[in-house]
């Protein structure tokens, strides 16, 4: 397909979805910028992921089964874990989220800018980085 081609589809999707009335939530862009096996901790990683939500994204509810490092680099972030306190984080704040933690609230608290942070994951070796949970 040309580029050409990709703008023209491209258009078109937006244009429907504004005309139909109805505005499709964006998902968040998740990019793994690295993973490190820990020599002095056998069977276990650290995970650097990249995480971008577009205005208005949010997760799902979900979990990580592993020790998870939030830093926020751009726009803002609301995140909250179940029996925790709901937080909005900007840039230079950071969060944590415990093997144990339900991720219940993680959106952007803009629905006209992008935000993006940075998340560190300390995990089982070849473990998901998100695992979805009700």
């Amino acid at each position: 397909m040309s580029s050409q081609s990709v703008i023209l589809l491209t258009s078109v999707l937006t244009l429907s979805c504004f005309t139909s009335g109805a505005l499709v939530a964006q998902e968040a862009e998740v990019t793994q910028l690295m993973s490190k096996d820990l020599t002095n901790s056998p069977g276990r990683e650290v995970t650097m992921i990249n995480v971008e939500y577009p205005p208005g994204a949010a997760d799902p509810i979900h979990r990580h089964n592993a020790q998870a490092f939030v830093y926020v680099l751009e726009g803002s972030v609301i995140m909250q874990v179940k029996g925790g306190k709901q937080v909005t984080l900007t840039p230079g704040q950071t969060f944590y989220e415990g093997p144990d933690d339900v991720h219940v609230v993680g959106r952007n608290a803009s629905s006209t800018k992008p935000a993006k942070f940075i998340v560190f994951l300390v995990k089982d070796k070849g473990a998901p980085v998100l695992i979805p949970t009700k």
